[in-house]
């Protein structure tokens, strides 16, 4: 036996230091864009003014970060790489003190672990430069000289490589990853002021793409126009200082506080609030302590917040720098240093709210003197609005809410989105409709409202027989036509009468007797039944000969009931064969049997369990899309169509429903989406589009999505970045137009997902509306044969559970297996 096996069982031993650098090293470096962070944190504390990074495929082959800064001392050489070694720090105290990016020494340290690192320096002492090559480990193991100018070039060469895993991840997501690192990179380039950087690309052995610039200028302005353009400072105020007021120093609880003066000292650039001006999403907002970009939550909650008091509809461009003392800010919370801990937090969080209300007060009060507001009442406003919503073609959600919950109207409303729904429904009052179905769901849902309404003031009351609360259903109006249904008892129900699509009202009257009037009834009931024949005669005798109880208790409450004639029961003794044993066993042979027979029915029919309800769409198109594949439509048989709007189809022992013209319009709009080739329209002069380095980039590599959307574009990659992309042809359909922003939102939508066909918003709304025309509509009949082509096309559709405008297609309805053993 070895002498592992020998040892006590969860023996307590050191993890061997090769395999501790793997772990620590892989808690700092997690992505591409902490990389490239810590390898250009290094070249802005080495004093550089040049700062140069490269990468080859999106940095999956290479990522090179060259500078003109200091470069290393030879006597620094060994300890480069080595954990925790560093310039920057003695003891724990001087972190108080730290101004610079890096101090905990771990960048070069992890950077070699998880990749092959390589190190070209030249100190200004120096004549000739040094190439340094490490190992994982981060000690030195080749070393030679190498020409070079004053300053340092770190390569990494296949990132993640020692990490199989998280290397495998990073080259499926590489896109996302290179997207992130550029909107670190652009925060750098922003707050480092007279620092140039350029960051490009190259893919294969192709052309090297700029993927962003900055001229190195001495002013954060500057920097902004470089990385997105001189169009961006259009909409730009600069940050203005304005003392918090009482109001929002009690809101923070700062009132009779004492506040240090001076302590924060803010300064940058905040978006305009007008409408129009901000951004559709968060990408453009960099918030900086002391220089250091970085995440603070609560600020970045607290400015998007004022920001949406005036435009709640979009984010604002934000490049924010807080100075502060470094004694009161604590950076060294995680590893990647972008949370931060401050003294006096709520301080700074009221002066920014009062700094930002003022500025966006002042551009609202210049914009209100040319568009005056006109007061309105605030209830008929609040009743228009009300009017408006329901009037639309998809109001019908709204009405929903406030629609009683039957099974059977809400079998309809999971289909409701459109006002044409209920066409094609024949009214018949002079039959009673034959649908037992129907009854007794709604005898179901009014079993229980008749003893509310008989609580009611204003209750309708019925008596008849000596019997009472009990009435029946006169009639039911469901949509804008009337469901008759033949008299059953269902309770005390009121008349329901028709107030709009799918709502149901309960109209009250009096009641027709009151409380002395059922006394008096009461009394004569009582005289009348004591001095019939009927006390004198015998009843329901038991096989004592004793009054039945039931007699008793219906004597007691003055209750009318149906009596017997007179029976003489005869005693009758019959011999019983007992046996525990054998009773014990037929119940055991019982409950298996049920056991059985409820596993088997959980087994088979638990594919759907979501009802037809409003509130359980989401849960009912999970449950078709796991148990219905696309073959299965071409096997479904039509059975017909109900209420001239819903196919009925049977797959198996499975009913489904089949909005008729929910599936056809997604169908309809799924081939749009697919197969239409938008015109263009040529431009006298080609425009200018200003677009960042980055996104010029995006829409280059996706060029021919763009050409399927109608857009054509003239590219010169020789020209300078910005000016690479000109808009030559813009799509136009009919009535519809489209311009620049529908650009700028497919290229933040190729962001996410590149290289996947994509429509910009106006297109697919263009698309929907064209489906929905020429769609089959609410009350056509339909054939058999033009059914089944509807219910086969949707097999052919990549998602067929829902049209463009969020309306179910398909519901489940029930399993006859299931009625059957019921």
């Amino acid at each position: 036996m070895t002498d592992t096996c020998t040892e006590p069982a969860g023996a307590i031993r050191a993890i061997d230091k090769h395999s501790v650098h793997q772990i620590c090293s892989g808690q700092v470096v997690l992505t591409l864009a902490t990389a490239v962070k810590e390898l250009v944190e290094n070249s802005i504390d080495a004093g550089a003014t040049n700062i140069d990074v490269k990468l080859k495929e999106h940095g999956i082959e290479l990522v090179e970060v060259s500078d003109n800064g200091k470069g290393v001392e030879e006597a620094n050489f060994e300890g480069l790489t080595l954990k925790h070694h560093t310039s920057k720090l003695r003891d724990f105290a001087d972190l108080t003190h730290v101004e610079t990016f890096g101090f905990r020494g771990e960048a070069l340290s992890s950077l070699c672990a998880l990749s092959d690192l390589i190190v070209v320096t030249c100190h200004q002492s120096s004549s000739v430069g040094t190439k340094l090559v490490f190992d994982h480990k981060g000690h030195l193991v080749e070393r030679q000289p190498h020409p070079r100018q004053q300053g340092t070039t770190v390569s990494l060469q296949q990132l993640f490589l020692t990490l199989p895993v998280r290397h495998k991840e990073f080259q499926r997501n590489i896109k996302k990853e290179f997207t992130k690192m550029v909107h670190v990179l652009q925060s750098y380039c922003i707050i480092a002021t007279g620092v140039r950087i350029t960051c490009s690309n190259q893919n294969g052995q192709g052309k090297r793409n700029t993927i962003v610039s900055t001229s190195g200028s001495q002013n954060m302005r500057d920097n902004i126009a470089a990385v997105f353009g001189p169009k961006q400072l259009q909409s730009l105020l600069l940050f203005q200082h304005v003392a918090p007021d009482e109001k929002i120093l009690e809101e923070y609880g700062l009132v009779n506080a004492k506040l240090p003066e001076k302590l924060f000292s803010i300064s940058g650039f905040v978006s305009q609030a007008d409408h129009g001006v901000g951004r559709s999403a968060t990408d453009r907002q960099f918030f900086f302590i002391n220089k250091r970009p970085c995440d603070p939550q609560k600020v970045f909650k607290l400015v998007n917040e004022v920001y949406h008091m005036y435009n709640r509809h979009q984010y604002p461009f934000v490049a924010l720098n807080i100075e502060v003392a470094s004694e009161c800010v604590d950076v060294n919370v995680t590893p990647d240093k972008r949370q931060i801990l401050l003294q006096e937090e709520k301080l700074l969080l009221a002066i920014l709210k009062s700094c930002l209300i003022s500025m966006f007060e002042a551009g609202v009060n210049k914009i209100s003197l040319n568009n005056s507001l006109i007061p309105s009442n605030t209830t008929a406003s609040k009743q228009s609005e009300e009017n408006t919503l329901e009037s639309g073609d998809y109001a019908e959600p709204l009405r929903e809410k406030t629609k009683s919950s039957l099974n059977l109207a809400g079998l309809k409303a999971a289909f409701s989105n459109h006002s044409n729904f209920n066409s094609g429904v024949k009214s018949n009052t002079s039959k009673p409709t034959s649908n037992n179905s129907a009854q007794k769901t709604l005898k179901s849902f009014f079993a229980n409202t008749g003893k509310t309404a008989a609580r009611h003031p204003g209750a309708k009351s019925h008596h008849a027989g000596g019997s009472v609360g009990t009435s029946t259903l006169d009639g039911f109006r469901f949509g804008s036509k009337d469901i008759h249904l033949s008299s059953c008892d269902i309770g005390s129900s009121p008349n329901i009468q028709n107030s709009g699509p799918y709502s149901t009202t309960f109209d009250t009257e009096e009641p027709r007797t009151n409380t002395e009037d059922l006394t008096q009834t009461k009394a004569k009931f009582t005289e009348k039944f004591q001095k019939s024949d009927l006390q004198n005669q015998p009843t329901a005798y038991s096989e004592c000969g004793s009054v039945s109880p039931d007699l008793k208790r219906a004597r007691k409450e003055n209750l009318a009931c149906a009596v017997d004639a007179p029976v003489n029961v005869q005693k009758r003794t019959v011999p019983l064969n007992f046996s525990l044993k054998e009773l014990t066993g037929k119940i055991r042979r019982l409950q298996n049997q049920k056991e059985k027979q409820k596993a088997s029915e959980e087994l088979q029919y638990r594919r759907f369990r979501a009802k037809i309800n409003p509130g359980e769409n989401q849960c009912a198109e999970e449950e078709l899309k796991k148990e219905i594949s696309k073959d299965m439509f071409k096997e479904m048989e039509i059975l017909g169509q109900f209420n001239l709007g819903f196919i009925i189809t049977k797959l198996n022992s499975d009913l489904f429903m089949i909005d008729q013209h929910a599936t056809d319009e997604k169908y309809n709009f799924e081939m749009l989406q697919q197969h239409t080739v938008l015109q263009g329209q040529k431009l006298i002069v080609p425009q200018k589009l200003h677009l960042t380095a980055v996104n010029e980039n995006i829409l280059m590599e996706n060029i021919n999505i763009f050409r399927k959307n109608g857009f054509e574009f003239q590219v010169d990659e020789e020209a300078q970045v910005m000016d690479r992309v000109k808009l030559v042809s813009l799509p136009t359909s009919k009535n519809w137009t489209f311009g620049p922003a529908d650009i700028e939102e497919l290229i933040f939508m190729l962001t996410d997902s590149p290289g996947i066909m994509c429509r910009p918003s106006r297109v697919r709304q263009m698309f929907a509306s064209r489906a929905c025309r020429k769609s089959v509509m609410i009350g056509t009949a339909l054939s058999r044969s033009e059914m089944k082509k509807l219910v086969v096309h949707m097999g052919e559709i990549e998602q067929p559970w829902n049209c463009p405008h969020g309306r179910p297609t398909m519901r489940h309805l029930i399993n006859l297996d299931m009625v059957s053993r019921g």
